[in-house]
């Protein structure tokens, strides 16, 4: 579950940052036969050409005490550039009773190149560090990944596809697909998000626990620019996995 939650924590916003000092949203997520599973917040703040965006994940109910109380606490910094957010350095920090391990992403534009460290800390004590230069590089990281959506999409009523890249996704040597629901598939999508939303789309990822080992995350888009709401159908045997913006 954590996996799927970690992962609806990149798709919370879209590019309406640029006429705001700080935005603070909040989500609530819930996972089929578990019900509420967590909640998410997440913090952004803009001073001058330069961004920082928080995101913290906290599991509640059956879910928390599955998981031992596990929290992952998401920080992105970086700096603006032709209206966008282009990221310089991406940490996870995933924090389960004893053990605290740490995901540090740092990006050199200049010579495109992004260095990973990783490092396991248990009882105090460190258990495993290793640094890594990853076979790619990017602009965006798992946060700023959808707040420059709007930049990509301009027209919300024709089905587009594109490809976006981001930090964070090694597995998939970074890659994102993402697909805006063509006119006659919004009904289909509007029986899972709802009738409110400005537009629809999806964003295919893959994940060894999904069914056929990929799955799509539907979204739903208000007209303030913000996700209204997530949903991945059909997880395993539990049901849908979906996230709700809590006003």
């Amino acid at each position: 579950m954590r996996k799927y939650y970690m992962f609806f924590a990149i798709l919370l916003l879209t590019n309406t940052i640029s006429y705001a000092k700080t935005v603070s949203l909040n989500y609530r997520a819930t996972f089929g036969i578990f019900g509420t599973v967590g909640m998410i917040k997440n913090r952004v703040e803009q001073n001058g050409d330069r961004y920082k965006i928080e995101t913290t994940v906290t599991l509640v109910g059956m879910a928390k005490m599955i998981m031992g109380g596990q929290t992952e606490h998401y920080i992105s910094k970086g700096h603006m550039e032709n209206g966008l957010m282009v990221t310089d350095y991406y940490q996870m920090v995933s924090r389960k009773k004893s053990k605290v391990v740490t995901k540090t992403y740092v990006v050199d534009h200049q010579a495109h190149q992004v260095t990973k460290t990783y490092k396991r800390v248990k009882h105090g004590k460190v258990e495993r560090e290793t640094t890594q230069q990853l076979s790619f590089y990017a602009k965006d990281d798992l946060l700023t990944l959808y707040f420059n959506m709007d930049q990509h999409i301009r027209d919300h009523k024709g089905e587009h596809s594109f490809l976006l890249k981001a930090v964070g996704l090694e597995k998939q040597k970074g890659l994102v697909r993402i697909t805006v629901a063509s006119p006659s598939e919004v009904p289909s999508y509007r029986k899972d998000l709802g009738e409110s939303a400005d537009w629809y789309a999806k964003a295919l990822i893959v994940q060894k626990n999904f069914r056929k080992k990929k799955g799509d995350i539907l979204l739903s888009v208000e007209k303030d620019g913000f996700i209204k709401k997530a949903v991945i159908k059909d997880i395993l045997l539990y049901g849908d996995a979906k996230l709700e913006r809590v006003k």
